[in-house]
């Protein structure tokens, strides 16, 4: 396989040294854990809001799209791959075409989530 196969789409960037954590370890797999907490939770704001308002099947796919983003914290918190880069990166693409869509049709005045 050439080089840039494998740094595009299945290089291994960081893994967590399970016997010899380095001080940044803790930091980057720590940050992720939290990260995956927080972006769990928006998803089940977004739910809830749904659930009481059901304006539009869109903001299921937005509370989706949030929960797939908070589920590649938790797997980048274990391991960085070229392939999870790719999918956090789509992940953001659609998280942010259907936060605007949702937004901007049922909630125009709402400057959160």
């Amino acid at each position: 396989m050439p080089d840039w196969i494998d740094l595009l789409f299945t290089h291994t960037w960081w893994s967590w040294p399970r016997d010899a954590a380095i001080p940044y370890s803790f930091v980057y797999r720590g940050f992720n854990l939290a990260e995956g907490v927080a972006w769990t939770v928006c998803a089940g704001i977004v739910l809830r809001r749904f659930l009481v308002h059901r304006h539009s099947g869109f903001e299921v796919l937005y509370a989706a799209a949030f929960l797939m983003f908070g589920m590649t914290d938790f797997v980048e918190a274990s391991r960085q791959t070229s392939w999870l880069i790719w999918l956090k990166g789509i992940n953001l693409l659609v998280l942010l075409a259907v936060r605007r869509h949702v937004r901007k049709r049922y909630y125009p005045e709402s400057r959160v989530l």
